[in-house]
């Protein structure tokens, strides 16, 4: 077993379930692993040392939603949005047309440059959804595509309702072949339960057929306006519920309960219905943002994610998203770092693995190039990401 020791930490914010944080202080990794987390004057011997120069440390950011296989540009509906322009789903058609006409050299090229840019900004963890190919071929072809350099692959083929086609027709071949090719890529399935995309009634059908399929389930809901988004997710039993932006009493209700036998003290118990955040969306897109303080203060766990893709949140700068919650959604900072790690985790079913630093669990960990976590939101906007570790390796950044 091969140990390395970091040391010479200013702080040291594990995530953990009580928000631990050391100063002064070392992580030991053995081999993949975190083998000890303390204070640097007790840390045990190792055969290699770093000297972290008074960095703080963190865990790797999980990145739970993405649509990272793309091709084309959106940039003049971004303008046209900044201008007044209501945003619809239909914008997606666009991307859709420029991802079919790229070869898979080129969508593998461009998914590599995306994941590197999210691995340089301290994610360590990724998730990535298909849907912008809307047909078998396309589907199954970025599903693949994905599985090759993602961490986590999501089939939305249920994205939005392609032009001149037949929305139950579609809803059919979306529950049909298209889940059946595409299955041998992808952990989860999600669907677009939205005005513009799809009803009540063919989400219910495209959940219902993806869990036939032993697939996790994954819910777009409320992110226009209120809707059945929320309460479907949780009827299924889905792992998260993403956008969330418009939500009424019994939304929040029916969140709550979902997590009614989930220890949050323990981390331990039957985990519910993680409400994913999107901030950086929220701000494309001038859509109120998700009520994260109301959903924690109810006793539901979230998420924060950077939901990048072309036409709505073309960033996948995770600190971006942590200070945006701080400043604008009410989170504290460690609040914001717990949904933006552990969270994502929790929405893919990963939490024994990643997102906080535990001993025993995955070494992905990020160094800061400040003194404390708080400079995250503290100096909004300014790259403050240093070394990152994924599975105990510098991964990026130079120490």
């Amino acid at each position: 077993m091969s140990t390395t020791l970091i040391t010479n930490l200013a702080e040291v914010f594990t995530a953990d379930a009580q928000h631990t944080r050391f100063n002064n202080a070392a992580i030991l990794i053995e081999d993949e692993t975190i083998g000890w987390i303390g204070a640097a004057a007790d840390a045990p011997a190792s055969d290699h040392v770093i000297d972290a120069q008074r960095r703080a440390a963190l865990p790797g950011w999980v990145d739970s939603h993405t649509h990272l296989v793309f091709a084309g540009d959106r940039s003049a509906e971004f303008v046209a949005r900044m201008a007044g322009q209501e945003y619809a789903a239909g914008g997606i058609a666009v991307t859709t047309a420029a991802t079919r006409s790229a070869s898979d050299y080129d969508l593998t090229r461009l998914l590599l440059g995306r994941a590197a840019e999210a691995l340089a900004g301290g994610t360590t963890f990724l998730e990535t959804k298909t849907g912008y190919g809307l047909g078998v071929e396309e589907e199954a072809r970025h599903a693949r595509i994905a599985s090759t350099v993602v961490d986590r692959v999501t089939f939305l083929g249920a994205h939005l309702v392609p032009a001149g086609t037949d929305a139950q027709e579609y809803t059919d071949l979306v529950c049909g072949e298209m889940l059946q090719r595409v299955a041998p890529y992808v952990q989860f399935a999600d669907v677009f339960c939205e005005r513009g995309a799809f009803n009540e009634a063919q989400s219910r059908q495209v959940l219902t057929a993806s869990r036939k399929a032993g697939l996790g389930l994954r819910v777009h809901g409320n992110q226009l306006g209120s809707g059945p988004g929320v309460k479907l997710a949780v009827e299924f039993g889905a792992m998260s519920v993403d956008h969330v932006n418009y939500l009424d009493d019994d939304d929040v209700s029916a969140l709550a309960g979902s997590w009614q036998h989930w220890d949050p003290a323990t981390r331990r118990g039957v985990a519910g219905t993680v409400a994913t955040c999107l901030p950086a969306c929220d701000l494309s897109t001038r859509q109120p943002f998700a009520p994260g303080r109301e959903l924690l203060d109810a006793g539901v766990q979230i998420a924060l994610a950077s939901n990048c893709n072309p036409g709505t949140s073309y960033t996948s700068s995770m600190s971006f998203c942590v200070a945006t919650a701080v400043l604008q959604m009410r989170l504290s900072i460690e609040e914001a770092i717990v949904a933006a790690t552990h969270g994502g985790a929790l929405a893919l079913g990963v939490h024994d693995l990643v997102g906080s630093l535990q001993v025993g669990k995955r070494a992905d960990i990020q160094l800061l190039n400040a003194p404390a976590v708080a400079h995250l939101a503290y100096r909004p906007g300014m790259n403050l990401t240093g070394p990152v570790f994924r599975a105990g390796v510098l991964v990026a950044g130079r120490l």
